[in-house]
């Protein structure tokens, strides 16, 4: 019987030579050294990582052309008059430098009952044709520097849940407010928030306190994921409810800073937000 072989792997394609002059000066004299560089090109195949590219964006909305044309060139434009963000490239375009990450609300599936936390909420549904599971994911997006976003997204994959968050995300973004609302600190600075709020999502209500610097984020840790990624260095919180309700926990605390920015400050008057919806 003929044997089989097994099929050849595509080699990486090299571009031609490109040289590099660099001219150094040892004293007076010029001395000019020729270094050969390559270019290697990914394989056929492998996904490589996409940079926004604003001269090829094709905006679909009005805010989006304002964008392209330099008319708004901050998202605090957009953020302090209310205009709802319709495309996701507006926040690639503003927001240069923002960071994702995923929250962990869902669990693998373990013996009785159990097992490990995962960033995959995995639910199934029974039809005659059989059981059709579909994944969900929590995503949040920031540059810790005061700006935060947060998408929740379905799909029957797992791929396709998370970049319909991470679309989810930029066009929820908020304006975080920050300070230094403790009377143990006083410092002015930005460290930790400027007064007391409270949010309430399902059961679960946060409450998040003023801390001085060096407190940490005082707080679950999934939960604490999202204060820093606005920012947030210094914070006490309290809980009440089925906390372990992951995803209430989570929206709960993401609502308590929405409420930060429209709680009016004074120098020396702290007020209190609260929201009971």
């Amino acid at each position: 019987m003929p044997q089989k072989t097994a099929p050849k792997q595509e080699e990486p394609k090299v571009a031609a030579p490109i040289a590099l002059v660099i001219e150094k000066k040892p004293g007076e004299e010029v001395v000019q050294e020729v270094i050969q560089t390559t270019v290697v090109e990914a394989p056929q195949g492998v996904k490589t990582e996409k940079t926004f590219d604003k001269e090829a964006w094709q905006p679909k909305t009005i805010l989006g052309s304002k964008v392209k044309t330099g008319e708004v060139n901050h998202i605090d434009q957009i953020l302090d008059a209310g205009y709802p963000i319709l495309e996701a490239s507006i926040v690639d375009a503003l927001l240069p430098n923002m960071e994702s990450d995923l929250l962990a609300i869902g669990q693998s599936k373990g013996k009785f009952g159990g097992g490990k936390k995962s960033i995959w909420r995995q639910v199934q549904k029974k039809t005659a044709e059989g059981n059709k599971p579909s994944f969900a994911a929590l995503v949040i997006i920031g540059n810790k520097d005061g700006y935060l976003g947060m998408g929740y997204g379905k799909a029957r994959e797992t791929l396709p849940a998370r970049e319909k968050a991470v679309r989810k995300a930029k066009l929820n973004m908020i304006k975080v407010q920050r300070g230094c609302g403790s009377w143990e600190c006083g410092c002015g600075g930005n460290h930790s928030i400027a007064c007391k709020i409270v949010a309430k999502c399902g059961s679960v209500i946060v409450e998040l306190l003023p801390a001085p610097k060096g407190t940490g984020l005082a707080m679950e840790k999934e939960v604490s994921k999202i204060l820093a990624m606005a920012g947030i260095k210094d914070v006490y919180s309290h809980t009440y409810g089925q906390t372990r309700t992951k995803l209430n926990h989570v929206k709960a605390v993401f609502e308590a800073l929405r409420l930060l920015s429209q709680v009016k400050q004074t120098k020396k008057t702290h007020a209190v937000a609260t929201s009971h919806e």
